[in-house]
């Protein structure tokens, strides 16, 4: 079964690292898709990011959802290194070796 794809803002974690589920992106993708969040849901997720010449080359990971009580809201648990751009998976450059790489090694900051 194919995972549904999310956006999700990378730079929403909570403070152990989950990425918080309640951006408008999110719920305008989970609208149109017609999901409804649940503990245990596979999830693509994807964000906006440029590669090394100001193309969009977008941020994927895999997460699993669950609510958070202490956040009151739904979040996913992500592997931080697994973080990879789409042109990663078309077989392209990898850009975040590049000098402008973007936020792919980047830690979550639970302030934002």
């Amino acid at each position: 079964m194919v995972k549904p794809t999310v956006y999700a803002d990378f730079h929403n974690a909570d403070p152990q690292g989950r990425i918080r589920l309640n951006c408008i992106g999110t719920i305008e993708d989970l609208s149109r898709q017609q999901l409804e969040l649940r503990d245990g849901l596979a999830l693509a997720l994807y964000s906006d990011d440029l590669d090394h010449e100001g193309r969009l080359d977008e941020l994927l990971v895999d997460g699993i959802v669950s609510f958070s009580e202490a956040e009151h809201c739904w979040v996913a648990a992500i592997d931080w290194t697994a973080i990879r751009h789409a042109s990663d998976d078309r077989g392209s450059h990898d850009t975040r070796n590049s000098p402008s790489s973007g936020p792919a090694s980047a830690q979550p900051d639970g302030d934002k």
